[in-house]
């Protein structure tokens, strides 16, 4: 072949190490055809010389990719970094990747693919930032002072020379605006928080609900690590996930989550996800807020001062009428009819005065429905017209008093019914024999 008398005259750019797997591996099977020698690129000092013994490969020494570079070190077992790296994962699902025939096919799946991409999960964002809250809302003043002090709190710790709890336990009757109040507060302060849910607290995997905790508190500090966010975990009805309610079991992951959250209490800058233990791995301490309605129902340990300082919220009439002001000022209601559906309405959550506003939709709705053709068109309105034509405009009704007043009692009436009806009674009315 003419290949075989042709000898390289021109030279390769320097590669980071000698020869390249890939490089070598295609070298040496053209050297069985064609008797090419592959030469490894000589050091500064020795440019003239080819460096290479009797069977064509150059003894010269690896070259490093850098004096600075990290990627080269060995630790004290002898393992370089790279090694290190893929040991402490907690990704240890070998089956993903680029696989089907050892890649290619536009590298898996249904464009670019499902099993190529190993770390689509990590790329979620995990964090909320509300930008759905539009419009001037109130806050409550006892509420903001809590929450911002207990961050703030927090933030400073190392510079503060007391003991600071790391969860901050807001507790009290249902729909009194707990959760809603917290995010206003942190879209106020500029807080990127990362928010869990109780049904997150199980799995069918013992340890996973655990581990989702401990991962979640690591998101929220590379939040402060890398974006320069103030961020929280905060987890919304904790009782409910982790309380105790009559004869309700103890699960194992019940058991991890209250030790997982007593430990980030206790060390809340070492926190592990299964890698192995560093001393280096220290992360930025993150404040934990949760809620819930009776943390009587969780464990005693995890709710002692020193780990959870509690707030039990429980709005004033003056709190309401402010909350419910701001709710109702689009609409045209002033502060003082406010009042008076309030006093007439009382001992009632804040969540039934935005159900009041909500009841009045009903009718509109209904005569909404007729003038799109009816109920047997709905499919066709509401989803298939989009795609061709504009969706009848819905217009809002005119909030009054009266309307509000009338939902309102609307309202009652189906509480009292569910508590005096107790259809479960009716139903097994023989059972007491």
């Amino acid at each position: 072949m003419a290949i075989a008398n042709i000898s390289l005259r021109f030279k390769f750019p320097p590669l980071q190490s000698s020869c390249s797997s890939t490089f070598n591996n295609t070298l040496i099977s053209l050297r069985k055809t064609s008797s090419i020698a592959c030469s490894k690129p000589s050091s500064a000092g020795d440019e003239g010389s080819s460096g290479a013994n009797d069977s064509g490969v150059s003894a010269a020494k690896p070259r490093k990719l850098s004096e600075q570079s990290s990627w080269e070190v060995k630790d004290s077992e002898g393992k370089d970094y790279l090694y290190r790296l893929g040991a402490e994962s907690d990704n240890v699902n070998i089956a993903v990747g680029a696989r089907a025939g050892m890649i290619d096919d536009v590298f898996i799946g249904d464009f670019l693919g499902k099993d190529s991409d190993i770390v689509f999960d990590y790329r979620q964002k995990a964090t909320r930032s509300f930008e759905h809250l539009q419009g001037d809302y109130y806050i409550a003043p006892t509420f903001l002072d809590k929450v911002a002090v207990h961050i703030v709190k927090n933030y400073l710790a190392s510079s503060l020379n007391i003991k600071i709890p790391l969860i901050l336990g807001i507790w009290g009757g249902k729909g009194q605006g707990k959760t809603f109040q917290t995010e206003l507060i942190f879209k106020t302060m500029g807080v990127e928080p990362v928010i869990m849910s109780a049904g997150e607290l199980e799995s069918d995997r013992a340890g996973e609900p655990g581990k989702l905790i401990r991962d979640r508190y690591r998101t929220a500090s590379q939040v402060i690590q890398n974006q320069g966010k103030m961020s929280v975990l905060m987890i919304n009805d904790i009782d409910a996930g982790l309380g105790r309610f009559g004869e309700t079991q103890m699960t194992v992951n019940n058991q991890i989550v209250v030790g997982t959250l007593m430990n980030l209490a206790d060390n809340p800058t070492r926190v592990s996800v299964g890698q192995d233990w560093r001393e280096a791995d220290v992360v930025n301490r993150v404040p934990l807020i949760v809620t819930g309605n009776d943390f009587s129902r969780l464990y005693a340990p995890l709710i002692r001062e020193g780990r959870m300082e509690k707030f039990y919220w429980q709005p004033t009439r003056e709190d309401i009428v402010n909350i419910v002001s701001r709710m109702y000022e689009k609409d045209g209601i002033s502060r003082k009819e406010v009042a008076s559906i309030v006093d007439k309405f009382p001992n009632q959550a804040l969540d039934f005065y935005g159900a009041l506003r909500s009841r009045t939709y009903d009718k509109s709705i209904l005569k909404w429905v007729e003038d799109a053709g009816g109920i047997e068109t709905l499919g066709k309105t509401l989803l298939r017209r989009k795609k061709t034509e504009k969706v009848p405009q819905f217009i809002p009704p005119e909030q009054t008093v009266e309307a509000l007043l009338e939902s309102g009692y609307s309202l009652i009436k189906e509480q009292k019914l569910i508590m005096e009806t107790k259809l479960s009674k009716e139903y097994m009315k023989n059972s007491d024999g």
